[in-house]
């Protein structure tokens, strides 16, 4: 299993889905009880590496937006918490999925991503747990 360096703050791809998140209560995360979900709606799902076999549900991240092929794509110095509410498992139907850390929902992405520049729903952002 692949295991990120503790000492590397992350960087990655990531990428927004307007997806339904399937929710694997026997990872032990959220379920479907919406109760469970940040009030914030700031929330992701994470890769394999991020996921540690459902350990990470639950565990939060600040997240920024650092760059994108779009210049001006990132709210500038814009940081969020996220909370790990799901795995992008080998289910995931877009093909991207499988080079992405993270899906955040839509109101992350669109908090640290200025969606009227950024035509790309691909950014790079820096996280820290």
């Amino acid at each position: 299993m692949y295991r990120s360096h503790p000492r590397l703050q992350g960087l990655s791809l990531i990428f927004l889905v307007p997806l339904f998140f399937n929710f694997h209560t026997s990872y032990g995360d959220v379920g479907s009880d919406a109760s469970q979900f940040p009030s914030s709606k700031f929330f992701a799902a994470a890769s394999h590496g991020i996921w540690d076999e459902g350990a990470a549900c639950g565990r939060q991240y600040s997240v920024r937006c650092i760059s994108d092929s779009t210049p001006d794509a990132c709210n500038q110095n814009q940081t969020i918490q996220i909370t790990i509410v799901d795995h992008i498992g080998q289910e995931a139907s877009v093909p991207s999925a499988y080079n992405t850390n993270m899906f955040l929902s839509a109101t992350a992405f669109r908090t640290i991503a200025n969606s009227s520049t950024s035509s790309s729903p691909n950014i790079n952002i820096e996280f820290q747990q």
